[in-house]
């Protein structure tokens, strides 16, 4: 199993049982966006299953928590919904081998991501200083003093394909084509958005990501329908 992620049926001792709180208190460094609300929705969905004391309050455990950072780490770096990451903790808990996404890095999901400064993205990736500005002005990588895993795999990708050819600003329709499908998603999740209460927004974020999902197979799809006319 990845470090530290065990068995939710591992049973921890009285002391070691962690109120809402406390697991908002460890977590929010990592997740600011994470609140009441969205570790009740995740207990909803039977990802994280903490114990109630007779008072009916709910006490997580470390193995809960470790749990909930796997999942929140999906949800925040790869955008997978909650269907997808269920398959993930199934393996886990099984004891199967975690068949995690293609472009992702494991020890990041667990430990919310590493950041990088500019020369580090530079020298990690192999990218050139002119690469990464001109990506950012392509509006591919975000300006900032620090970059997380996505604008890595997004670098190194672009650092592939210069080798045939193919430039930051090539890709600019990609990114129109990304906003377009932004606007499809927001629509579809705009009335519940609309709720404004937490849980209504939770469920509108999962829904964003179950959209993507499709979206991104629809997308691949099609790619590999274009493929197949090279191949022949």
């Amino acid at each position: 199993m990845p470090r530290a992620l065990a068995r939710a049926d591992q049973a921890p001792g009285a002391s070691d049982l962690l109120t809402i709180g406390q697991v908002l208190a460890r977590l929010k460094p990592e997740f600011p966006d994470l609140s009441n609300s969205k570790l009740r929705f995740l207990e909803e969905r039977q990802l994280v299953t903490p114990v109630r004391t007779e008072s009916g309050y709910r006490k997580f455990s470390p193995a809960d928590v470790e749990r909930l950072r796997f999942i929140l780490g999906l949800q925040r770096d790869h955008y997978l919904p909650l269907k997808v990451i269920r398959g993930h903790l199934d393996d886990l808990d099984a004891g199967r081998p975690l068949s995690l996404p293609a472009n992702a890095a494991p020890a990041s999901m667990l430990t919310g991501g590493r950041r990088y400064s500019r020369d580090e993205l530079l020298s990690e990736t192999g990218a050139t200083p002119a690469l990464l500005d001109d990506a950012i002005g392509s509006s591919l990588v975000p300006a900032a003093e620090h970059y997380g895993d996505e604008a890595h795999r997004m670098l190194q990708a672009l650092v592939e394909l210069k080798k045939s050819g193919i430039e930051p600003r090539h890709l600019r329709a990609l990114r129109a084509a990304a906003e377009r499908e932004l606007g499809l998603i927001e629509n579809a999740v705009a009335p519940a958005v609309r709720r404004r209460d937490s849980a209504g927004r939770a469920r509108a974020a999962e829904l964003a990501r179950e959209i993507a999902s499709h979206l991104e197979t629809v997308r691949g799809g099609l790619i590999r329908s274009a493929l197949g006319r090279i191949d022949g």
